[in-house]
């Protein structure tokens, strides 16, 4: 899971635009969107770096993770705010993917041996 969470904020910082339209619409092909974009991918990867690390360190990973979700959850909400200038689906494909990425995340945090 962490490994796939840092492949997405690696794409996120490098083509932004390729991998968002479906969700943002056609204005992630603007310059302005593409560093908040960019800015997403920043917080993906230091949350996912940090978790991996710790893991490897045998460190509680739980603190990160508990970050992640927070950021999914920030996601669904931020998306549910903005949905008037959203394709068509983009509220209900950002519930359904931050929410299930969340939830996974959840029950990683609970199965993380080390805690808090």
């Amino acid at each position: 899971m962490l490994v796939a969470r840092i492949g997405y904020a690696a794409v996120l910082i490098v083509a932004p635009a390729r991998w968002t339209e479906r969700w943002l619409g056609p204005h992630v092909q603007q310059a302005p969107t593409q560093v908040a974009l960019r800015a997403l991918g920043v917080r993906e990867g230091v949350l996912h770096v940090g978790a991996l690390a710790a893991a490897l360190r045998g460190r509680p990973v739980r603190p990160w993770l508990v970050a992640s979700m927070v950021g999914d959850l920030s996601d669904i909400a931020a998306t549910a705010r903005g949905r008037d200038g959203l394709p068509d689906g983009a509220v209900t494909a950002t519930a359904v993917v931050a929410g299930g990425s969340a939830l996974l995340t959840a029950a990683a945090a609970v199965a993380d041996d080390h805690g808090a």
